[in-house]
């Protein structure tokens, strides 16, 4: 007997209510498992269930089904009610949809388009429950779902399953078997990815929509009938993908909204709703923080809702797997992933979107189960995960706990099954969203070849490239075969590139062995030339490429020092190789090398890791933790945001080595306010006002066919976004620098993309991530620089408000317990006291590290907590000029915020300035 149906006997046997608890004890069965069986049996109609708490269930009498059903009539009658954005982005959609079911006499056919996500599954099976609530569709049907790329490219295929066929009619048809247009006869079908339909489909699919007739596969004339309304789905553009006699014949678009297009207030309804139908799978409530609510919608890059749906499913997981006895699930920031804890970073880049958010939320957030997904059907969509992770979890931990493992065990051996399920799931879609972004520019036979190739490459030839290969060198392959079809002539190999490829034999070797690759597959002949550029773009793709970089570590005493610098850090400069490590006042030093060990284990690329630490015992582990695991590791002390700062330019924008960047910053005395040592380049600050023309480069191995689809690419967001100032020029990897430098005589250089990064202090955005559609990040990007060289001019100009504008942005970001419009003219007032009676001046840059400083040192003061400094360095710290000053100072502001400022602190802000001058 299977689970739910012992469940349902044992509540027959009873003859009474029960809850969750009693049928799991009862049966020694895993709570969750029991939660979620019970509600299947309710949306089955064998069960009912109360909205109490806590929940009781009981068996459906003839009496109670029959309110059921009166209830469930009523409830339809608004299934729109239930779409966020009723009122809001999804009103015009909503009513578009109504207008076609309410259509006399039988309604109008309707196409529903937008990006992969968006919820158009979804809302075509709202649209039938509408129909349904008002009678125009009887209440025994269902609403019949076809996937049109199932049978894209099978025409024959397509027409049986669509209109059926007769016996006889192709091998194998041993009875004649009616189609899905028989199967929906009175009620509604719906063609999703409809843009997968080759012609022939579409011409079928047009006919019955205008005749109402059709014939079976096998069959002449078309006297089969059927009533149907028809709802199709598309992420494409109708325009290039659907033929216009199609797209003639219906008058209904419906377009629905991007997730990032949304207000506010309705993508944390959305959040709140998918937190609430993981909180019914479980029959938990959530308490979710606010860093939680803020990665989860910074984190939908390209997967709309669909994406949202997902993830709010793995930070459900974790927390489950984190708290699976509390009757309350925390959900912090150890719940989530990696790459969904970048979302933070990325919703704080968009600094309007992100204002809007924190207005609504609250520090945390209570989730309890619903039952609005009652009226929605079970279905997998693309970002749905492929198993039930609280199954998972629940099933193993019992399996684990019977083994005798204790919880901290059994928490390790789930988690790290659980990553490993997660890292395919996210490895398959992004291949996934890489192939059909592809698809729109090259054709599948291509891209079928390009993986042929990079198989034997790497299984055969034990060759080695990057995962950019199979865009880039699809893209460059398309355009030679094109241009040979066409009878253009390639041009003459230069000497550079020749003495280019003299220099990597290996690369050369490989070109050759693709040339017959290419020979065999198209029956051409690829000339001497193409060779070269082959061997180029090998170059390029090696995967030994600069992807790979030094890897930097913020490690500091605190619950959030880390954190802070570098958060700040990522904002400015979009980085992706620095990491914080935070170390609790509490936490014994034994147990904080640990930790670091296990992070710069997790973090190092191959090219070492840069540890910036604070003080203390911190600054001792990196030659212990260098010998253990043999990663080259460099340690440098006093760390500031202006250090990690530079650290983050000059290992992710310049892509220098350890030992460089270790010997560099060693010698850094923070930023001046000198327009020579300002943060960016003289010649970025002076584009301010430079008359040149700005430009983006799109970069390729030739500087020709896959240049020119990056910038087509590139132009049409410039056109998207208005930006008609400016330009988009292709280069060639060959001769690059020289190239660049040529350029930026004429030219302003805003940004560049493509198969390698320029050695330039601007945007730079992959081909992969181009090709991933996030090029509207590359424009943001562009936007946050120019941003911050007019910031940097300022600063220049000596503007102090700025600076505090910034310092009051980052206190009430990363600091909890202080209030940051009420403590920042306070602590700027303590910075420029310091500078009447202090030895030096400080510039804007020390002054905002100081005051950050000095904002942990309140809220640590506010905790009760301090740092601590050996006799040493005490010793030293009262032998510096500015320990009078500061000591003073700091007893001042103390007492004007009614706080104990204790003395190691005033020896820690000592330090910090001393080490800035």
């Amino acid at each position: 007997m299977k689970r739910k149906e012992r469940i349902l006997h044992y509540i027959q046997s009873v003859g009474q209510s029960v809850t969750t608890i009693e049928v799991a004890d009862h049966l020694k069965l895993q709570r969750s498992n029991v939660s979620r069986d019970l509600n299947m049996l309710v949306q089955e109609g064998y069960l009912t269930k109360t909205t109490t708490r806590p929940v009781e269930y009981m068996l459906v009498t003839n009496h109670r089904e029959i309110v059921d059903r009166s209830e469930e009539t009523k409830d339809k009658e608004h299934v729109f009610d239930s779409i966020i954005g009723l009122n809001g982005s999804m009103h015009t959609q909503i009513e578009q949809a109504k207008a076609a079911i309410l259509y006399p006499p039988k309604g109008l056919n309707c196409l529903i388009t937008g990006s992969t996500g968006t919820g158009k599954t979804l809302f075509a099976h709202t649209m039938f429950q509408f129909a349904q609530a008002n009678h125009l569709i009887a209440e025994d049907r269902s609403l019949t779902v076809f996937n049109c790329a199932d049978y894209a490219n099978n025409p024959e295929l397509l027409m049986s399953h669509l209109f059926g066929y007769v016996k006889g009619a192709f091998t194998g048809a041993d009875q004649t078997t009616e189609g899905l247009i028989k199967q929906a006869d009175g009620g509604m079908l719906f063609l999703d990815e409809v843009h997968r339909l080759p012609p022939e489909g579409q011409e079928m699919i047009f006919y019955f929509m205008d005749h109402g007739t059709y014939s079976r596969l096998g069959e002449v004339e078309k006297n089969n009938h059927a009533d149907v309304r028809i709802v199709c789905a598309t992420t494409e553009d109708t325009n290039s993908h659907l033929l216009s006699t199609f797209t003639r014949r219906i008058p209904i678009m419906i377009q629905l909204p991007n997730f990032q297009d949304r207000p506010a207030s309705e993508q944390l309804a959305l959040v709140k709703t998918m937190l609430r139908l993981e909180a019914s799978r479980i029959d938990r409530r959530f308490l979710v923080t606010e860093d939680v609510m803020k990665a989860l919608i910074g984190s939908v890059e390209y997967g709309n809702v669909g994406q949202l749906k997902s993830n709010v499913q793995l930070v459900c997981a974790h927390g489950f797997l984190n708290h699976m006895d509390a009757e309350t699930i925390r959900l912090s920031k150890d719940s989530l992933t990696p790459q969904i804890e970048q979302g933070i970073i990325r919703l704080a880049a968009d600094r309007n979107r992100q204002n809007e958010v924190s207005r609504l939320l609250e520090p945390e957030i209570l989730i309890t189960p619903t039952d609005e997904s009652n009226h929605i059907p079970e279905q997998q969509d693309t970002y749905e995960l492929p198993y039930n992770l609280y199954e998972i979890i629940g099933d193993k931990a019992a399996i684990l706990r019977d083994e005798g493992f204790d919880q901290s065990a059994i928490n390790h051996f789930i988690a790290t099954d659980i990553n490993i399920h997660l890292k395919s799931y996210y490895q398959s879609q992004h291949i996934d969203q890489v192939e059909n972004r592809l698809n729109e520019l090259v054709d599948q036979d291509l891209i079928d070849l390009t993986k042929e190739m990079k198989q034997f490459l790497q299984e055969k030839v034990h060759y080695e490239v990057s995962q950019d290969f199979i865009y880039a060198m699809s893209l460059h392959l398309s355009s030679f075969i094109k241009r040979l079809q066409s009878g253009e002539e390639l041009t003459d190999v230069s000497d550079n590139l020749i003495s280019l490829v003299n220099e990597h034999p290996t690369e050369w070797r490989v070109a050759n062995m693709m040339k017959q690759f290419l020979e065999q597959y198209y029956h051409i002949g690829v000339p001497k030339a193409e060779i070269y550029y082959l061997a180029t773009l090998l170059v390029s793709l090696h995967s030994k490429s600069d992807d790979v970089k030094v890897a930097v570590i913020v490690a500091a005493h605190g619950v959030s020092t880390a954190s802070s610098m570098v958060n700040v850090v990522n904002q400015m400069l979009n980085t992706n190789n620095i990491y914080a490590f935070d170390m609790p006042l509490d936490m014994t030093p034994s147990a904080a090398r640990t930790a670091l060990k296990e992070r710069i284990i997790s973090v190092n690329q191959g090219k070492g890791v840069l540890l910036l630490v604070d003080m203390g015992s911190l600054s001792t582990f990196g030659q212990q933790i260098m010998e253990e695991t043999s990663i080259e590791i460099k340690t440098i002390d006093m760390v500031t945001t202006a250090m990690v700062l530079e650290a983050a330019r000059k290992t992710s924008l310049l892509d220098s080595d350890l030992s460089s960047v270790y010997d560099e910053l060693k010698l850094f005395k923070g930023y001046s306010r000198s327009l020579e040592d300002a943060q960016m380049d003289i010649s970025t600050i002076e584009s301010l006002n430079d008359d040149h023309p700005k430009v983006i480069l799109a970069i390729c191995s030739t500087g020709e066919g896959t240049a020119k689809k990056i910038k087509a690419i590139l132009e049409r967001l410039l056109v998207e976004h208005l930006l008609d100032d400016i330009q988009v020029q292709t280069i060639s990897v060959v001769n690059m620098e020289q190239q660049i430098r040529k350029m930026q005589e004429e030219y302003h250089i805003v940004a560049a993309a493509g198969i390698k990064r320029p050695n330039l202090l601007v945007p730079y955005m992959s081909l992969e991530d181009l090709l991933k559609g996030r090029g509207d990040r590359l424009i943001q990007m562009i936007d946050q620089q120019e941003q911050k060289v007019t910031q940097t001019a300022m600063e220049v100009e000596h503007s102090f408000e700025l600076t505090k504008q910034m310092l009051q942005k980052y206190i009430g970001q990363y600091y909890t317990f202080i209030n940051p419009l009420k403590i920042t003219p306070i602590l700027w007032d303590y910075c420029c006291q310091l500078q009447q009676v202090g030895p030096e001046k400080l510039s804007n840059i020390q002054q905002l590290n100081l005051c950050m400083h000095l904002a942990g040192v309140i809220e640590r003061g506010i905790q009760h907590q301090s740092l601590t400094v050996d006799e040493l360095d005490e010793q030293h710290i009262k032998q510096s000029a500015w320990y009078f000053t500061v000591k003073q100072e700091t007893e001042k502001l103390a007492k004007k915020l009614g706080l104990t400022i204790p003395y190691q602190e005033v020896c820690y802000i000592v330090q910090l300035i001393d080490t800035q001058n």
